[in-house]
């Protein structure tokens, strides 16, 4: 039997991989976009995208748009290897007899 790959700690948190399963499918999503989705609240919302942004899985801009604060994430290359790589462990999970 090969050993399970070990997931990484940073994607195996519930919101973090949400986060990161809505941005790998859209160019860029905003932050509101990413609470609504996600059923985060703000607080904890802005503390994970942080998470990610300093492991530089994702990017963080900041604007003014229409007379309010936007802040706009995507996912990096560096991201997108790191999810393909857990997905990739997770399914040898589930193929695990």
């Amino acid at each position: 039997m090969t050993p399970f790959r070990e997931l990484d700690p940073l994607l195996h948190s519930q919101l973090r991989l949400a986060i990161m399963s809505i941005l790998i499918s859209v160019d860029r999503a905003e932050f509101t976009y990413l609470r609504e989705k996600s059923d985060a609240t703000a607080g904890n919302l802005s503390v994970q995208i942080g998470k990610l942004r300093d492991a530089g899985y994702i990017s963080v801009s900041k604007s003014f748009g229409e007379s309010y604060p936007q802040t706009l994430c995507s996912i990096t290359d560096l991201g997108r290897k790191k999810f393909a790589e857990y997905v990739a462990a997770l399914g040898d999970y589930l193929k695990s007899p």
